[in-house]
């Protein structure tokens, strides 16, 4: 019994790092953008008025969900994209790694005009 346990927390132990060093696939429309949900579901988008999609999913650091409440009046870094009509859709919360993957387009034309690979998740300039 003892023996089960130990190794059932060995098995925990070295599962956790590597459940935390999962690297999240961004698709290649998401853009960057500083977000500040005011008031659900209103927000601002690069200080610009923005709304959120009904049933849009919002993803913390841990890739978690989360309800726009939970993050109302916090300035965050994020991931995003927009959907046809031009509300947001969705929403990650950026890792500081994944704020520090440099360059990432903040406009459709910035993402237009540069390459994806998106295996690296990097974008290049041309």
């Amino acid at each position: 019994m003892l023996r089960c346990a130990t190794l059932a927390a060995a098995l925990l132990a070295t599962a956790l790092p590597a459940a935390a060093q999962i690297q999240r696939n961004f698709p290649a429309d998401a853009l960057r953008g500083h977000l500040v949900v005011t008031q659900p579901p209103l927000a601002l988008l690069n200080g610009q008025p923005a709304r959120l999609a009904p049933g849009a999913r919002i993803r913390d650091a841990n890739n978690m969900g989360l309800v726009s409440g939970a993050i109302a009046n916090q300035k965050l870094v994020v991931n995003y994209t927009v959907d046809i009509s031009g509300l947001l859709s969705n929403v990650w919360v950026l890792t500081p790694a994944e704020r520090a993957r440099e360059p990432w387009p903040r406009t459709p034309a910035q993402a237009a005009a540069w390459h994806f690979d998106a295996n690296a998740q990097a974008w290049s300039r041309p």
